[in-house]
């Protein structure tokens, strides 16, 4: 617990019980606590992962890279209407903090996975997404593959795009796209469990490492 956020919470009019609570539960999910830009900021190795506020109709926890995450309960939306990366989940009392516990440190485990997979939001519309020459190859030796990437929602289609783009050298792209084919095959996004350990799914909550090591 970051003292400077003990001090933004005591001095907070509105929304001070909501804002311990969300801060509570982002805690328990092991991120570390700052405050940045006026606002409590968790981060993981450094990178920014989720943001606590408030206006003046509603409280909220912000997830940076929420474009990014399955969101399978529909609670995520976006700040403004021409917001890419960013999403919030607002709340106007305690109850409803209570109700979504589970469900916000699923998401929070996921947004972890994501920041361990390296993976970014780039500022472009889908249809802006250039698809890398290795995964154009793979489509064209393996029609199958092609079909089952193709039968990926826009999402999931997305998050595999950054992932394999995001290497710099042609080999490592088709590493990573040999790395991913079964999963793709298989119907699987970037982000979904593959071992069935998930409390979340279709997604993976991360569950997996936690049980594996106990």
């Amino acid at each position: 617990m970051n003292p400077k956020v003990d001090e933004f919470l005591e001095k907070s009019t509105k929304w001070q019980e909501e804002l311990k609570k969300l801060r509570a539960i982002v805690l328990e999910c092991g991120l570390t606590e700052e405050l940045k830009w006026g606002q409590p900021c968790y981060t993981f190795n450094n990178a920014n992962v989720i943001l606590l506020g408030g206006f003046k109709d509603y409280c909220f926890m912000s997830f940076l890279k929420g474009a990014l995450l399955y969101d399978s309960e529909s609670i995520l939306k976006k700040p403004g209407e021409h917001t890419q990366s960013g999403r919030i989940v607002s709340f106007t009392d305690t109850q409803s903090i209570l109700g979504l516990t589970q469900t916000l440190k699923a998401y929070i485990y996921e947004a972890i996975e994501v920041e361990k997979a390296g993976l970014k939001v780039e500022a472009v519309t889908p249809a802006e997404l250039v698809l890398p020459d290795e995964l154009l190859q793979k489509f064209e030796s393996d029609h199958v593959f092609k079909a089952a990437f193709e039968a990926l929602t826009p999402g999931r289609q997305r998050a595999y795009i950054i992932y394999f783009s995001g290497a710099k050298q042609s080999k490592s792209r088709e590493s990573r796209i040999e790395s991913y084919t079964q999963r793709i095959l298989n119907g699987k996004g970037f982000n979904d469990c593959v071992c069935g350990l998930s409390k979340r799914p279709p997604n993976c909550d991360g569950s997996h490492k936690f049980i594996q090591s106990n």
